[in-house]
């Protein structure tokens, strides 16, 4: 296969109290509402999980989809908390501002070498280096993942699916398909990876033309594909194509089409509105 087009779009996060969620990620984080989406019923491609009810995705960062690495926070209606594995790491932010608001806000810190620590109300990490980004960069910085074997993944990852190698180490390699991108670094854990209930989902988009190279590729090499190449309607939206995959230590991966997430991925003024509205309207939040 030859070198992939890819751009790194975003993870998801299967999150239990939508209000807490939001007031992490938006008054904490300080990142925006791009676009909320609401269903009726599970989604083809398991996007909510191994759910078939009705649930919502947020969209949320510190700019356009277009150019930045966001956050897509799935709730499912009725789930309020989620088994933490050990397979997320943590998203690292370049931010002089967080720490600030959490101090106004008395959200608890804690300093890790040159960085800081501020954990989700469901238990996911995120790292804060306290320094203005330069400007016209996206203020994520990278996402890190656990595996049990680095060789397997770094083969799987750069030689496989193509990500440039950026750095290696003996416990860790970092990854990315371009320059002003989000990077991936992959960190070993010593011990068997656990994705348990709240495993998460990071998401690439690639031409339309590249993502049956992928998916063959994935089928000769004996991988795990979870959804072949398939088409995914969001009603009153664009359809995207889509591929899942999984890598050694089972952490989903989403190929998506340019052309398709695009336009899905428009930002919408009338979103935050629309996510405040379903929360105050939640049969299943506490009031």
């Amino acid at each position: 296969m030859a070198n992939v087009t890819g751009r790194a779009l975003h993870y998801v996060f299967k999150i239990g109290d939508r209000a807490k969620n939001i007031f992490f990620f938006r008054t904490i984080l300080g990142m925006q509402v791009l676009r909320h989406e609401e269903f009726k019923e599970g989604c083809e491609a398991q996007c909510n999980g191994p759910y078939d009810n009705r649930w919502s995705k947020t969209m949320m960062g510190y700019g356009p989809e277009s150019a930045h690495f966001v956050v897509e926070l799935t709730y499912n209606y009725g789930v309020k908390s989620y088994e933490l594995g050990n397979d997320f790491g943590g998203l690292t932010i370049h931010s002089n501002e967080i720490l600030k608001r959490a101090a106004e806000h008395s959200y608890p810190t804690q300093k890790q070498d040159e960085r800081s620590v501020l954990t989700s109300p469901d238990g996911y990490k995120v790292y804060v280096v306290n320094s203005k980004p330069a400007a016209g960069t996206d203020p994520v910085k990278q996402v890190e993942l656990h595996v049990s074997d680095l060789a397997a993944s770094r083969k799987y990852w750069h030689e496989l699916l193509k990500m440039k190698l950026l750095e290696q180490t003996e416990q860790s390699v970092l990854l990315s398909y371009g320059n002003n991108q989000a990077a991936l670094r992959l960190l070993k854990l010593q011990g068997k990876v656990d994705r348990a209930q709240a495993y998460g989902r990071i998401a690439f988009a690639v031409p339309a033309a590249e993502q049956p190279q992928i998916q063959a590729a994935v089928e000769a090499s004996k991988g795990v594909i979870l959804k072949p190449l398939i088409k995914l309607d969001t009603p009153g939206k664009a359809s995207v194509t889509v591929v899942i995959l999984a890598d050694p230590d089972g952490h989903e991966i989403c190929f998506v089409d340019e052309e398709g997430f695009g336009e899905l991925s428009q930002f919408e003024a009338e979103g935050e509105a629309q996510l405040d509205k379903f929360i105050r309207k939640d049969p299943f939040q506490d009031k």
